[in-house]
């Protein structure tokens, strides 16, 4: 299976009033992180937007385990766990430094046109598990 990882510094802008990772933030650490592995394997999205292939976010999942604070250094492991023509799966653990879960999550992306229908994704991309 297709594994990267990402490290992210908790930004102030991030938190909430008590100093916390706000919740909906790790939706956008796990978008950075699926950007990153889309780049370790030689891909971008702006080149597959490029050429007509949109890859659209049909469910996510996330679960909470042990709250990030301000200005914690987290690293998300992110990994391809299934392929399909059209569909994307990753699944994404947070941790700190020290080893400490802070949140596992998934999400499934599919390929759609640019008029939103779904479409095959381009082969090389399948291969990513």
């Amino acid at each position: 299976m297709l594994t990267g990882e990402t490290t992210i510094r908790v930004r102030y802008a991030e938190t909430d009033r008590m100093g916390l990772l706000h919740h909906a933030n790790y939706l956008v650490y796990f978008e950075q992180a699926r950007t990153d592995l889309l780049r370790q394997i030689g891909g971008n999205y702006k080149e597959l937007e490029d050429q007509g292939y949109f890859l659209v976010l049909t469910k996510v999942e996330v679960k909470y385990r042990s709250p990030a604070h301000y200005d914690d250094l987290l690293t998300i492991r992110t990994t391809v766990t299934r392929t399909t023509p059209i569909r994307l799966e990753h699944a994404y653990e947070v941790f700190r430094p020290d080893g400490t879960l802070v949140a596992l999550g998934a999400t499934t992306l599919a390929c759609v046109n640019r008029e939103g229908k779904l479409q095959a994704m381009p082969e090389w991309l399948t291969k990513a598990e």
